[in-house]
């Protein structure tokens, strides 16, 4: 299945460990070094509680999204790093705090959108030619390599939640803690390389 379909077909749970997980692998964009900020938000999911509560410290903790809860798209003019800055913001911006279906859907996709973004704005190797959305609904020729393993792992989270349902939340966070590794990785060399 494609991704775009497996987004389709996940339940309440698998829809918010799915955005969760895209949030939690871009964090290191955000300048913090803590792993552990969205920690209770993964808790949440397993008992069950104080979702909203959790969503609100997270994004005290990460720093005010200013106005990247607005419906404008990234900032025109905007460094790769600054552009994809600025999407980790709305993907915390519109965490919903209310966790219906619905929302959660319109956010887990979202998220995934916006993460493929991201990758593909800081990987060295893209093209700029491509397109996300064709990457969701499975055309994958010509992928560079960064956004072709966060296309595996979304895929992969969706999957390991869909056969295991809450049994399968430790091996997305792990999956996950993995992604930002990457990531983390990813934004220190561009930094390196701009000194």
């Amino acid at each position: 299945m494609s991704l775009m379909e497996l987004i389709a077909q996940a339940d309440e749970r698998g829809l918010a460990a799915s955005g969760l997980a895209c949030l939690d692998r871009c964090v290191p964009l955000l300048g913090g070094d803590d792993d552990d900020v969205l920690r209770p938000l993964w808790t949440s999911l397993v008992d069950g509680e104080e979702w909203g509560e959790r969503v609100a410290k997270a994004r005290a903790d990460l720093g005010e999204p200013g106005d990247a809860d607005s419906d404008v798209g990234s900032p025109s003019g905007a460094s790769p790093d600054d552009q994809a800055a600025f999407l980790v913001r709305r993907m915390l911006a519109t965490v919903p705090v209310e966790s219906s279906v619905d929302a959660l859907r319109a956010w887990a996709d979202a998220c995934s959108a916006a993460a493929l973004r991201i990758h593909e704005l800081l990987d060295i190797a893209a093209d700029g030619t491509s397109s996300v959305a064709a990457r969701r609904e499975g055309r994958t020729d010509g992928m560079s390599p960064l956004v072709a393993a966060e296309l595996r792992r979304q895929i992969a989270i969706l999957e390991l939640l869909a056969e295991r349902g809450a049994g399968g939340l430790r091996l997305v966070l792990g999956q996950s803690t993995e992604g930002r590794r990457v990531l983390r990785a990813v934004v220190s060399r561009r930094a390196r390389g701009r000194a």
